[in-house]
């Protein structure tokens, strides 16, 4: 009898410690084999351009200087989360990785929509790099406090897409029903004469259709994403709006990653990463100009700088939005001024 007690109790003994040996945190040589699975929203179509050849490549890249233990799995046409509520899914942790223009969070990001203003970017590219550059040396850092991000992008100048109506100075647009990306481009639109509209641009085709607007700003790439050429034909570029967005990651998973798999996300995330994707809207806003161009829409090119028409307008509208965050307390004219100077660095 007591040899049985003995030999049991020594059993029971030994499973214990196996079973503790089986509750340790694996190493990070045990967890090599893992597949993490990373979910990505963003809201563009997927067959848009950028998604195909912007997304898709950063994505495959990540899971091949991973060895394939990071897979992102992206979720398109906003099948994931809201246009205007992408940032705030990823903090909450709804998704991992999100891609939103700061201008759809009304208010969120204030001091980051100062580069969005007139005369700081000609180019996506010049815009991104300018938006790192402020984020970097920790003008706008602030504001993403609550997330990890990967990098921030552009889509170059905005122009006015209408159909059968020439703008070719700002009482063109007096009455005018326009949509609106931000509160930025708000406040120009008013300076201009014209009332705002905000739609995302998911939104935009049925609305151009049935008249609740009677025109556009986009830059010329979503024009032909979103199937807008179809209804547009004429074209007035003016330098007077350039829009931002933020690819961001939550911060805890990007935490609870091990050290080598932080390192592939960050060799693809920053400023490199930016201007790169920012290269691929320039690229992409010429072609289909060109495809505007090669149909027969008129094409209208205004040089504010050289038009006193539009050069007060612009200059009150830029003044009034820098004033309202002013008065928030926030120190606008000395983000203005370093956005200025970064813009002058970022020249290309």
């Amino acid at each position: 009898m007591m040899n049985n007690t003995l030999l049991y109790g020594l059993a029971l003994s030994g499973s214990l410690i196996l079973a503790g040996c089986g509750d340790k945190p694996q190493t990070t040589e045990s967890s090599a084999d893992e597949v993490i699975t990373l979910r990505m929203s963003h809201f563009m179509a997927q067959t848009d351009p950028f998604n195909k050849q912007v997304f898709e490549p950063w994505a495959k890249k990540i899971e091949e200087d991973s060895n394939g233990r990071l897979k992102i799995d992206i979720y398109p046409s906003a099948s994931l989360s809201k246009p205007d509520n992408t940032y705030d899914a990823v903090v909450k942790g709804v998704v991992d990785i999100g891609v939103q223009p700061q201008g759809y969070s009304s208010g969120r990001f204030p001091l980051s929509q100062i580069a969005e203003l007139p005369g700081i970017a000609n180019t996506a590219e010049q815009l991104a790099c300018v938006l790192h550059t402020l984020y970097d040396n920790g003008s706008i850092s602030g504001e993403y406090e609550d997330t990890h991000v990967l990098y921030m992008m552009a889509s170059g100048l905005q122009v006015f897409h209408t159909k059968g109506k020439a703008i070719n100075k700002p009482s063109d647009l007096k009455g005018m029903r326009i949509r609106r990306t931000s509160t930025v481009s708000a406040s120009l639109l008013e300076s201009l004469g014209a009332v705002p509209v905000g739609l995302p641009v998911t939104e935009t085709y049925p609305s151009l259709q049935r008249g609740v607007i009677d025109g556009v700003t986009l830059p010329w790439q979503p024009i032909q994403a979103f199937g807008l050429d179809e209804l547009v034909d004429t074209h007035s570029i003016v330098p007077f709006y350039n829009a931002e967005f933020v690819v961001n990651m939550n911060q805890e998973k990007y935490n609870s990653l091990p050290d080598d798999l932080k390192q592939v996300i960050d060799s693809n995330s920053g400023m490199q990463m930016g201007v790169k994707a920012s290269q691929a809207f320039d690229r992409f806003n010429q072609e289909v100009m060109q495809a505007a161009i090669d149909k027969g829409d008129t094409i209208i090119d205004i040089d504010p700088a050289n038009d006193p028409d539009w050069q007060q307008p612009l200059e009150d509208g830029k003044q009034a939005y820098l004033s309202s965050l002013e008065e928030q307390g926030l120190d606008a004219q000395a983000i203005y001024a370093k956005a200025q100077q970064a813009s002058t660095s970022c020249q290309s």
